[in-house]
């Protein structure tokens, strides 16, 4: 590695340190615990600024929940700042800062993290598919360098599909926009079709892979006459929460979502889990990690409350009437 490769190396919350010391080749000269954040926005596209708020700024958040404070007991490096031209791979990343915990925003970094080391303990508040991904061997017991969150909780695509059927009652046809190359999808697309046939609904499915793909899919969907959308919750769909909320709306289209973040941007209705408090609850793992717990034996957690969010703006340019029942039993109403 040259030594131009480590100019711009920051240590957030630590302005002008750096874990290399001049003249250094590439042995970490460490003050506090480095903490190496493993996410990045895919190629060609710049992470929306809410959700840096609600992913990377909740894990601090958590950390502070537990006396850790950037800067002063505990550093946390993110794939770009590692290098000033380019975003390195987690497998650089890890090679280069040997971090003492990886934070793994969402399954994909886990996977590529647990590919880097088998030995430094990884923290994902985002897990899905775990087991048959081979990050963890149960649940209960994880076992190896895996740990974290499951923000996934088999049922609630059901209750999504009956909430499309409590707003537009008369729905015969469900559209689905799918994202299956996330780990996140396969699973609820298996249980939103279930659902959809357990009600006599007939469905309609598009794929996006990419985010050029997702205004072509809810193009297909309208074109294909559904009544009401249910979009799965991606972290590629969530990244596109401001588009997807915009072009249902051009469209008419009716939508259905997991997360409150598409409903803040513009979508009609949520009810899933909050992601704030995954992203915040994973400041538990990495102090129980650094007072000396193996991630092996910290049991997956799932979130213990569902949220509900309704956009009542967006109900109102839709044309579309909030039961009182739906609005009274709602977390978060945006008028």
């Amino acid at each position: 590695m040259r030594r131009r490769d480590f100019l711009g190396l920051g240590v957030l919350g630590a302005a002008g340190s750096t874990l290399f010391g001049p003249g250094s080749s590439a042995q970490p000269v460490r003050k506090r615990p480095v903490i190496a954040w493993a996410g990045a926005p895919p190629p060609g596209m710049k992470l929306p600024q809410f959700m840096v708020e609600l992913v990377f700024g909740n894990f601090v958040k958590g950390l502070s929940d537990f006396g850790y404070e950037l800067g002063r007991n505990i550093d946390i490096i993110r794939r770009t700042d590692v290098f000033q031209d380019r975003v390195p791979s987690i497998e650089e990343m890890v090679a280069l800062l040997k971090p003492d915990v990886i934070a793994a925003p969402a399954t994909l970094e886990a996977v590529a993290a647990r590919k880097a080391t088998s030995t430094i303990p990884i923290v994902c508040p985002a897990l899905a598919d775990a087991v048959h991904l081979g990050l963890i061997a149960s649940e209960a017991r994880p076992g190896g360098n895996v740990t974290g969150i499951a923000p996934y909780i088999a049922g609630l695509p059901t209750k999504q599909i009956e909430l499309a059927r409590e707003i537009v009652p008369k729905a015969s046809r469900v559209g689905l926009l799918t994202n299956m190359n996330d780990p996140k999808g396969p699973p609820q697309v298996g249980d939103l079709r279930a659902a959809c046939v357990a009600l006599s609904l007939s469905v309609v499915e598009a794929d996006a892979s990419t985010a050029q793909d997702v205004p072509k899919a809810l193009t297909a969907l309208a074109s294909e006459g559904v009544d009401v959308a249910v979009v799965l919750q991606t972290n590629l769909l969530l990244n596109m929460s401001e588009q997807i909320g915009a072009i249902a709306l051009e469209k008419w289209l009716p939508t259905v979502f997991g997360y409150r973040e598409h409903v803040i941007h513009g979508g009609l209705v949520s009810y899933g889990v909050d992601l704030r408090w995954c992203y915040r609850r994973a400041g538990y793992f990495v102090d129980k990690i650094r007072r000396g717990a193996q991630p092996g034996d910290l049991p997956i957690e799932f979130p213990s409350k569902l949220w509900l969010a309704v956009n009542l703006k967006t109900a109102k340019a839709l044309d579309v009437a909030m039961p009182a029942g739906l609005l009274a039993r709602a977390d978060e109403v945006i008028e």
